[in-house]
């Protein structure tokens, strides 16, 4: 059975049941949200009952609202009137039995299709010091009670529980096609053979906190010499929805005492990891999207279908790799700096699939927030 979630609302009139917080984007069709309200009619002084799903952009702590130094905008919101029943009848699954059981007499069923050209959840890691929400897009399960299902004033908080749920992609199946592979050949001043230099990786998606191989091979055909070989993995996170900002922020860069001497070749593999644990207080950095009181990982890359909107998705985030050559100055150039030789290569950083398996029943309480 799988672990629950439930959040009760400030007055106890409602409380909001969840089986799971992510929902994976088969790219084809995203996981239903499947769920269930525990209602307390005597508490509602005739009003109405709703649950609602949004998924949107936000920027900006919720309490500078009034000053306007935030920004939110809802990318696509669906609710469901759940009492008094106004015809929402989800056919039920399994997890909504279990749920159903744990509510009691009750309980109210519901069931979100997310829609398919939606982005996942991601979001901006805020600076050390900064409190609240950061940048990003996120989903929301609300339910709450009102007069209407979008009402013109503010809601009550005592009269709503929500829960943060995240959209998240996998990796597709292995296709089996060649990673990316990158040359260049250069030459230098008073020099009249060259450099070459050929970097590939061994496959096309690489898994988060998995190593990733980088295969450099070097013909040194001049007087230098190479001291050092640099690998560098960059972010880069367009946000498309209000703006163009652009953001490339280094995940890690990484020094091999490799030397490669005059008239000589160089072929070897050079391991590097990317992970978040090394990037904590970097602000700016794309990650997962964030649940309260869990940790999360970098951002996988954005898989774009055919025909999407880019606006829609809020912000694409896509990696790279800098493979760097620093060559000695030497010969007739003495005293002058080190030059580099650089190449580039796109890296696909995503999640594998999950093995198909069932977890034993937990019931986890989390404070409203």
């Amino acid at each position: 059975m799988a672990k629950l979630y439930k959040k009760t609302s400030g007055n106890g009139t409602l409380t909001l049941y969840l089986g799971k917080r992510d929902y994976v984007d088969h790219v084809q069709n995203v996981d239903p949200i499947e769920g269930v309200v525990k209602l307390d009619p005597a508490g509602l002084a005739g009003r109405k009952v709703f649950v609602k799903l949004a998924c949107a952009f936000h920027y900006g702590r919720e309490d500078l609202d009034v000053i306007g130094l935030s920004f939110r905008k809802d990318i696509w919101v669906k609710h469901i009137q759940l009492y008094p029943d106004a015809g929402h009848k989800p056919n039920l699954t399994p997890m909504h039995v279990c749920l159903l059981k744990k509510a009691g007499e009750q309980g109210r069923a519901f069931t979100f299709d997310i829609a398919t050209n939606l982005p996942c959840s991601v979001t901006l890691q805020p600076g050390p010091d900064n409190a609240g929400k950061a940048c990003g897009v996120d989903f929301e399960v609300k339910t709450y009670i009102a007069t209407e299902a979008d009402p013109e004033e503010k809601l009550d908080r005592k009269d709503t529980a929500r829960m943060t749920v995240r959209k998240i992609q996998f990796a597709p199946d292995a296709t089996g096609a060649p990673g990316p592979r990158a040359d260049i050949c250069k030459s230098f001043m008073m020099s009249d053979k060259p450099v070459h230099l050929q970097a590939s990786l061994e496959k096309e998606i690489y898994y988060h906190g998995d190593p990733i191989n980088v295969n450099i091979k070097v013909k040194n055909e001049t007087s230098r010499t190479v001291t050092k070989i640099k690998i560098i993995v960059e972010q880069t996170t367009d946000v498309v929805l209000y703006s163009a900002d652009k953001y490339t922020k280094t995940v890690l860069s990484q020094d091999f005492g490799e030397t490669i001497d005059a008239n000589s070749t160089f072929d070897k593999s050079l391991a590097i990891t990317p992970l978040l644990a090394e990037n904590k207080k970097k602000r700016g950095l794309a990650l997962e999207g964030r649940l309260k009181d869990e940790d999360t990982n970098l951002a996988s890359n954005t898989i774009i279908r055919a025909g999407m909107d880019k606006e829609v998705l809020g912000i694409l985030v896509s990696y790279k790799i800098k493979v760097n050559l620093m060559v000695s100055s030497g010969g007739l150039l003495g005293g002058l700096t080190a030059s580099d030789i650089q190449v580039e290569l796109p890296l696909i950083l995503m999640h594998p699939k999950p093995q198909e398996g069932k977890l034993p029943l937990r019931l986890s309480k989390f404070p409203q927030q």
